[in-house]
């Protein structure tokens, strides 16, 4: 079936598109029933991702971003679709080389905006670019010309405006206009801030992001926040007067803590930003007016020395200023947003976190009890309410990657079937609930992932796979990762020891400042459980993770020889060796403290390096190279250690890679050499 152009695209309201399904790209049918088979390495780049749904004012159309990989040009490319709400249409907006992203509808339904890095050499330099679709018809149309790029955008109510971020232009970007310098090479990195690097932004500079408005009319931009301070998250007042944003002014150094706090400004030029929350916890996510304008909702964090730890709160606050009140402080388990006011500005929606699984909740601007709206094995995410009531969603199982649904009287419907053809030939594996008991008594959850072809009373090979975080859980979504083991015949172990979120706060900070004991021991009580069943041969153990699954992945093979391989990415063990080198330097002084006063601690949390004489487990070590979060040193130092041991080890750079991988080619790349690695030693 042939894919329609944008200028047919926006013209889909009218009745052209009344009675046409179109079947092509996302909204493929599924073939008829056929032999299904095992997933494959080369499924991986079939596979797509949906995000950002946005609703259309009208409520007739949903807008969400498809991207998939070019691996002619060894990227992900992403691009902007709609469905129709009762998703019999499916039509694709943007076709471009450049990736498309944040389709955001005016409030007067005319236009739906987004942001693309289009055009020349010169005009991508520039950073992406707010892009304008009418849909009325024609082609797209740049908006801005802002030099660096627009990062976060939302319109104003009355559809005239924008407001963004965007981050100080380094001067080092054009060293030959550059004062005392003016020569194409680039001029020495001069740093003095005490948080002077970050994954992917580098190495620091007096460089900030700010608040900026732009008039669509006259095309013209105006700073509205300055200052030595990151300023993000900006949300407009109802009634387009003033803008709330998310910034970590208190204080006279923001680099050395982490308390956010919500402020308040006039959406104009040289307004001077209001203070509304006053926690010394981190005040953060997106802050959401209600329609009356007196309230402003946002996430409440814990004391900011919890940070690595916390289980975010829903609060609010009166936009007048006042006392803020905490709505889920009974909840005990984390919500995430975005956060969503009822019209009458009485009732909440967002979601929450819980043991394995995620739920659309629900409450009251009294607080009190969370109402689950969604119930299952499932996950959700980017939640939002319409002016109707009805709720647009992402949603995803172990089996099925998350699709946009449409959430009507407590049923989930399902809008986009992006990835419905392929899956409709992949034999998945079965993933459920484990559970285990640790050796000092504690209940620990998980997931095990058994092949499609698991015979009840044979040993399997079993990989213990280690999520990072730790604040994170494993879930029941999709992980191609599992499947990949699973078709090649091993069962797989998704264990949340403690330190783990969705099992309450005490369990998320039991390992506070005290890294690779507690979690180890949930570990390996997993696999003993995994063991004692029947499942897992205990000549046949595997391990892995990446980044704090690194960690603990060399922490638990200094601690037991039982595993025969194991693979660590991103992770470190000589953690002495990790200050001022990551980029968790208020984390290293909050919680571990400093070096020279606390050596007796930081030699307990490096004992995988100082004991590294114990470990007879083969080793597969990889890592970014250009990694600031967990960096390259501390997979070198154990790649070094164990060889200089004479254990078998390899140690995988990748190039120009931050902590997480995107090329495409190094995602399969790892991918591929996990699973030979696990054949070389497991299936001998």
């Amino acid at each position: 079936m042939p894919r329609l152009t944008r200028t047919v695209a926006l013209a889909a309201a009218a009745a052209v598109l009344v009675a046409v399904t179109l079947a092509a790209g996302p909204a493929a049918q599924a073939p008829a029933a056929a032999a299904r088979r095992a997933i494959t390495l080369d499924d991986l780049a079939k596979i797509k991702s949906v995000g950002d749904p946005q609703r259309s004012p009208d409520g007739k159309w949903v807008a969400y971003v498809v991207t998939s990989a070019d691996l002619e040009k060894d990227k992900r490319d992403s691009d902007i679709w709609m469905v129709s709400w009762d998703g019999a249409q499916t039509v694709r907006l943007t076709s471009g080389p450049e990736k498309e992203s944040a389709p955001r509808w005016s409030p007067d339904g005319r236009y739906l905006s987004f942001l693309s890095s289009r055009g020349t050499e010169e005009e991508k330099k520039k950073g992406a670019q707010i892009w304008l679709l009418d849909r009325l018809g024609g082609e797209a149309q740049k908006l801005t010309e802002i030099e660096g790029g627009v990062d976060e955008y939302s319109w104003s109510p009355d559809s005239k405006r924008f407001v963004f971020t965007k981050s100080d232009q380094d001067p080092a970007d054009e060293p030959e206009k550059m004062e005392g310098w003016k020569r194409k090479t680039l001029p020495p990195i001069v740093l003095d801030r005490y948080r002077f690097k970050r994954d992917r932004d580098g190495y620091l500079k007096r460089l900030y992001s700010h608040v900026y408005v732009f008039d669509i009319a006259a095309k013209k931009a105006e700073q509205v926040t300055s200052g030595p301070f990151d300023d993000s998250e900006p949300s407009w007042s109802p009634d387009g007067t003033k803008i709330a944003f998310v910034s970590t002014r208190a204080g006279p150094d923001p680099d050395r803590h982490e308390n956010s706090d919500i402020y308040v400004v006039d959406a104009k030029p040289g307004a001077e930003p209001r203070q509304v929350t006053t926690s010394t916890a981190a005040d953060a996510g997106r802050p959401a007016w209600s329609p009356d304008g007196r309230w402003i909702a946002y996430f409440q964090g814990d004391e900011t020395r919890y940070l690595a730890y916390e289980i975010n709160k829903l609060a609010i606050v009166p936009a007048a200023g006042g006392a803020a009140k905490v709505l889920t402080a009974a909840l005990d388990r984390p919500v995430g947003g975005p956060i969503s006011w009822s019209p009458d500005s009485r009732m909440l929606t967002f979601t929450v976190e819980d043991d394995r699984a995620s739920y659309v909740g629900r409450t009251s601007v009294a607080g009190g009890q969370v109402e689950k709206l969604t119930a299952g094995r499932r996950t959700v995410s980017d939640v939002s309410l319409g002016a109707d009531g009805r709720l647009t969603l992402l949603a995803g199982t172990s089996t099925a990657t998350p699709e946009v649904h449409a959430l009507e009287n407590g049923t989930l419907r399902q809008l986009t079937k992006v990835n419905d053809e392929l899956f409709a030939q992949l034999q998945l594996a079965t993933t459920e609930d484990f559970t285990s008991t640790s050796k000092d008594g504690t209940v620990v959850n998980g997931l095990i992932v058994k092949p499609a072809s698991y015979a009840a009373g044979t040993k399997y090979p079993t990989l213990l796979i280690i999520h990072g975080g730790p604040n994170g859980q494993d879930d029941y979504s999709f992980t191609f990762e599992n499947e990949l083991y699973a078709a090649n015949g091993y069962v797989v172990l998704n264990i949340n020891y403690r330190g783990s979120s969705g099992r309450g706060e005490a369990f998320q900070k039991a390992i506070y400042a005290d890294w690779g004991n507690k979690e180890v021991v949930d570990l390996l009580g997993a696999v003993d459980q995994a063991v004692a069943s029947g499942v897992a041969d205990p000549e046949r153990l595997g391990i892995g993770g990446w980044s704090y699954g690194g960690l603990l992945t060399d922490y638990t093979i200094a601690s037991d020889t039982r595993f025969k391989a194991a693979v660590s990415g991103a992770g470190s063990a000589l953690q002495s060796s990790m200050y001022g080198v990551d980029h968790y330097i208020v984390q290293w002084d909050t919680e571990i403290g400093q070096p020279w006063k606390a050596q007796d601690l930081y030699l307990k949390v490096s004992y995988p390096f100082w004991h590294a004489d114990r470990i007879k487990t083969p080793t597969l070590f990889l890592c970014g190279e250009k990694d600031f979060n967990v960096p390259l040193a501390g997979s070198e130092q154990m790649y070094q250690a164990l060889r200089s041991l004479g254990v078998d080890t390899e140690l995988v750079i990748y190039p120009e890679q931050f902590h997480g991988l995107t090329k495409p080619s190094y995602v399969r790349d790892r991918y591929e050499r996990y699973l030979a690695w696990f054949d070389k030693y497991l299936k001998r």
